[in-house]
């Protein structure tokens, strides 16, 4: 949530501030600003409308400078409103922006205001910019006139999560940040340099890249940088050549980005088991066979979709390598009493590798003595990456949409070879099956090519649920957790109320719910649980209620009086789930579009949530 972009150049950086709010958008915001050193003075532009709004007010007001700070605010202290957007200044003298929650904030508040500062906002954002006025300016502070000092001297001071960036109107040719809990890299140009929440805000301007570590302090000049760690001595940080992901902020011929990132999932898929032809602890890292030898369970902790790709892969674990699985959403799992395994593999996925939760999650597990430690994750230079013992990136490419597509099936199709590398290890997989398997995932693209076909017959469905304000979706067995999948997008989306249960539970409560208003959504794939489910079909529609069943070419199930039939290809076995989830997505896209919400940026939601 929230982005950061901030700048040191020896050109109007403006336009390149707003270019990277644009391309941070995705992360979820409901007011943005830009604040520049100009002639002398702290000048900013702030709204509650989009970053496209927040341009043409800087076009209009001829808005300029070498250095600035700019910011996409998703609210939580304080209502989404000018006053509360960020950047924020204090004195007149110093301008800030922060992501994150300053959990001390109310007593550093009235800390502050005893010594005579008033607030314009309800913020914690605002104490911060205070905090460094004070450190930066009061005549009795050891920091006065050090800006990277100051901030070095109040970080120490706050509780909780934050990425800032800071400069000082008296030395404008300067901006500092900080991190801890919350993403910030720094990029390196010929004679300027910026910081941003993510390295896309800058692609196409420059590619080398430093990703900041947890308690950085960074100083930026038009000359490069000086970092400091959390003990305040000095450190040198890798420079990355990263590949420029500019394009994946160009729509081309789609409607949205979600949209375009459902078709791209064949491809998606294709890079992440490019270059596979066995199942070998090696995909995971060099330690991976000894750490593969010594675990006996697995332990997942996983939030939101990623969380449902989770348990998906416990059916898969346990009925392929036989190896006890527990999936956790990692939100609950470090505020309850659990018992630790050390002999556990604790696998984490995120699409980031900055999910907040979860990667507290992860250091929790680490603190009670999990010592093997796997990520499933997007972003090879990411926190949770590289925190982790052993790693497997998935190859989704940037994913801008806030509902997540390819990177749940790209989480899939690395689960899989996950739990077909342990099968192998523990000798449940023969060489035959290990080919099939191998086959079986090469041929997914080409099949997910033709499930993307299917989408003007999706299309005519949306037109009947756009009308309709709650949805049921059943599955059963490892089709369960994608029918959960299915509920969340369609709500997530569309805003209609959607809920998942697997189709056995229907006696148990929800088929109280079933009338003719309420759709229910079925996934139905030629497995061994198809006869149970279809007698779960027969149950809702002797109740009058209208199904909607995504159903294998070979489950036999026709379309008849209240049960509308979408065929699917023929069953794809284990990975049926990789094909299934796709009708759902599209069902859900075309929904939203058929009811006129906003499908890349939905209401409340953001795409990173890199604060509990």
């Amino acid at each position: 949530m929230c982005g950061i972009v901030g700048a040191v150049s020896h050109r109007n950086i403006v336009p390149v501030l707003v270019e990277g709010l644009r391309r941070l958008e995705y992360r979820g915001y409901d007011s943005c600003g830009v604040a520049v050193a100009h002639e002398g003075e702290l000048v900013r532009a702030r709204t509650v409308a989009r970053v496209a709004d927040l341009d043409m007010q800087i076009q209009s007001s001829g808005l300029s400078g070498l250095t600035g700070i700019a910011h996409t605010r998703w609210a939580t202290h304080g209502k989404p409103d000018t006053v509360n957007a960020h950047p924020h200044f204090s004195g007149e003298t110093i301008a800030l922006v922060h992501n994150g929650i300053i959990e001390n904030y109310e007593a550093l508040r009235e800390e502050l205001r005893a010594v005579g500062y008033g607030f314009e906002s309800q913020t914690d954002t605002e104490v911060v910019a205070h905090l460094v006025h004070q450190a930066y300016t009061y005549p009795s502070s050891k920091t006065r006139g050090n800006l990277f000092a100051s901030v070095r001297a109040v970080v120490k001071r706050l509780h909780g999560a934050y990425a800032i960036a800071v400069f000082a109107k008296d030395q404008p040719e300067r901006v500092v940040g900080a991190r801890a809990g919350s993403p910030l890299v720094v990029a390196l140009g010929q004679d300027e340099a910026f910081l941003a929440s993510d390295a896309l805000a800058v692609a196409g301007t420059t590619n080398r890249i430093i990703y900041l570590e947890e308690g950085d302090v960074v100083e930026i000049t038009r000359e490069g940088c000086t970092i400091v760690d959390v003990n305040d001595a000095p450190v040198e940080r890798e420079v990355r050549e990263v590949e420029s992901h500019a394009a994946a902020v160009e729509l081309g011929p789609f409607r949205h980005f979600m949209q375009k990132e459902i078709f791209e999932q064949p491809r998606a898929l294709g890079d992440t088991v490019d270059g596979i032809d066995s199942f070998e602890p090696a995909l995971f890292g060099e330690r991976a066979a000894s750490v593969f030898g010594e675990i006996d369970s697995i332990l997942i902790l996983a939030c939101g979709t990623s969380y449902y790709s989770g348990c998906t892969a416990k059916y898969w674990l346990e009925a392929i390598a036989r190896i006890p699985t527990q999936v956790e959403v990692a939100s609950e799992y470090r505020y309850r009493t659990t018992v630790p395994n050390p002999r556990a593999l604790v696998v984490v996925i995120s699409q980031s590798g900055e999910t907040a939760d979860t990667l507290a999650a992860l250091r929790h597990a680490q603190s009670l003595g999990h010592k093997h430690t796997l990520a499933v994750c997007n972003v090879g230079t990411s926190a949770m990456v590289r925190e982790t013992e052993l790693c497997m990136l998935t190859r989704a490419g940037t994913e801008i949409g806030v509902a997540s597509t390819k990177a749940f099936t790209t989480q899939l199709a690395a689960l899989y070879i996950l739990t077909m590398t342990l099968a192998k290890q523990r000798g449940m997989l023969s060489a035959d099956d290990e080919a099939k398997g191998i086959a079986q995932l090469r041929h997914v693209p080409s099949a997910l090519h033709a499930v993307l076909a299917l989408e003007p017959q999706i299309i005519a469905w949306s037109e009947e649920f756009a009308r309709k304000e709650n949805a049921l979706f059943l599955g059963r067995g490892m089709h369960y957790p994608i029918a959960l999948e299915g509920a969340l997008k369609l709500k997530e989306i569309s805003y209609i109320h959607a809920e998942a249960y697997p189709a056995g539970e229907l006696k148990h409560g929800p088929l109280a719910l079933v009338t003719d208003q309420m759709p229910v959504v079925t996934v139905a794939p030629n497995d061994v649980l198809l006869e149970k489910l279809k007698s779960n079909i027969q149950e809702v529609r002797a109740r009058g209620g209208q199904l909607y069943v995504f159903a294998d070419a070979d489950t036999e199930i026709q379309s008849s009086d209240g049960i509308h039939v979408i065929r699917m290809p023929e069953h794809y076995g284990p990975l049926s789930p990789l094909l299934h989830v796709v009708p759902l997505q599209l069902l859900a896209y075309h929904t939203a579009c058929a009811r006129g919400t906003d499908v890349d940026k939905p209401r409340n939601l953001a795409k990173s949530v890199t604060v509990e």
